[in-house]
């Protein structure tokens, strides 16, 4: 074992159970260790739960009687064998029946990397009553579609959801495993890398395939947005990564295409989740879905106090648009998270971005820079946003907007 409690030392002063981070240690007497029942009460001894400790070597640090022996292999690392793993897969991410878009997103990129690799696509698709929703994603790009159905897996959840994505990879070892970067994904994606014991890297921005190596090659920003990192897993398989909805572009369907379906089935206790789904309660949106929106218009610190979003709102109705904001904004309590645009709230692409009273700093940049127009107002004309936008206009937006509001609707009504 690389960590052992050497009974004779230890006198359970429980400091390694206060030390432990990972809550992976408890005082038993020795009868209790071995499944055997005890009513002593005396010397109870220290008991490490090796499928809770990480190796942290806390408990080593903390034990004043050398009780607690940690090993650690010096030897270099061994690599598994990965020359079996063949293929892209993507989760196919749906919420009550329903396929999200951010998969299609996914499964046209994979589309693109297979070319490069040889290989096919493949689908990955748990829930329950999905046979309407297979031709769409063959349509799209899907080559096969592993399909895992069960009325206990109608709504996601994270422990059977992990466990039948375990199993799936263990058995047919793909070499690539793309993600959306949405709740569910960033909840489902990292549970199924630490089971198969491979690398993950989130919240990526571009995917391509090194030419040469054949690797998977996942660029995301990093150090607060300020350069983007390009990130490899060239030893541990598959090689897994989690993509912003928005980001990547989903291919035109093709009805002529033909995919294979192949349905999956496991024990019902590998169904099994210790929480329970009560209800889903989605959020009410006055206006248009911020990540479905073909036209945002966005407000920054230079809207001043929350009542002039109220500004925002009015033009956004003109033009049948979302409302965004910056980080500052919401930081500051005038917008809710959920209208976050930026490296830490949501990617967005839209047709039309309208920037109002944002300064454009890297973080903000990195969620909407891929709009199609981006039309930015700002009284300063040296601010970063003009820098990345179609249209600019200096000026004092209190008054810029509701003109522009005014002659929308004039236009509109036409």
């Amino acid at each position: 074992m690389p960590i052992q409690i050497i009974i004779e030392k230890c006198n359970g002063c429980t400091l390694c159970i206060e030390a432990c981070p990972f809550d992976a240690i408890r005082m038993m007497d020795r009868l209790e260790s071995r499944g055997l029942a005890s009513d002593s009460q005396s010397h109870r001894k220290a008991v490490i739960d090796l499928n809770k400790c990480t190796l942290c070597g806390a408990c080593v640090d903390a034990c004043k009687f050398k009780a607690v022996v940690l090993e650690k292999d010096t030897n270099a690392c061994v690599f598994p064998d990965i020359k079996d793993y063949k293929g892209i897969w993507v989760f196919i991410e749906q919420k009550k029946g329903k396929v999200q878009s951010v998969s299609y997103e996914l499964l046209g990129k994979a589309q693109e990397l297979s070319k490069k690799l040889s290989c096919q696509v493949s689908g990955v698709l748990i829930g329950h009553n999905m046979d309407d929703q297979l031709d769409e994603l063959i349509w799209q790009g899907a080559d096969n579609i592993y399909l895992v159905e069960a009325p206990e897996l109608a709504n996601f959840q994270d422990e059977p959801y992990t466990n039948i994505l375990v199993k799936l990879v263990q058995k047919y070892k793909p070499e690539i495993l793309l993600c959306g970067a949405s709740a569910i994904g960033r909840s489902l994606i990292s549970r199924v890398a630490i089971n198969i014991k491979a690398g993950l890297t989130a919240d990526c921005t571009g995917l391509d395939i090194d030419p040469d190596k054949k690797i998977l090659l996942q660029t995301r920003p990093a150090f607060g947005g300020n350069i983007m990192a390009t990130i490899i897993s060239p030893n541990y398989r598959p090689q897994m990564a989690t993509v912003r909805h928005k980001v990547m572009q989903p291919i035109a369907p093709d009805k002529h295409r033909k995919g294979k379906i192949i349905r999956e089935s496991f024990d019902p206790s590998l169904y099994f989740s210790r929480t329970k789904l009560l209800d889903i309660v989605e959020e009410v949106e006055a206006l248009v879905n911020l990540s479905e929106a073909d036209i945002i218009v966005s407000g920054g610190r230079g809207m001043g106090c929350p009542e002039n979003f109220k500004l925002l709102e009015e033009l956004a109705h003109a033009l049948g648009a979302a409302v965004g904001s910056s980080r500052a904004a919401v930081d500051a309590g005038w917008m809710p998270y959920s209208h976050q645009v930026g490296q830490t709230g949501r990617t967005v692409a839209p047709k039309i971005y309208i920037a109002c009273g944002i300064s454009g700093q890297i973080q903000h940049l990195v969620g909407m820079q891929s709009s199609k127009i981006i039309i930015a107002i700002n009284k300063n004309p040296d601010a970063p946003i003009f820098k990345v936008a179609t249209y600019g206009i200096v000026g004092d937006l209190f008054q810029i907007v509701p003109a522009l509001t005014k002659k929308f609707r004039e236009a509109l009504r036409k």
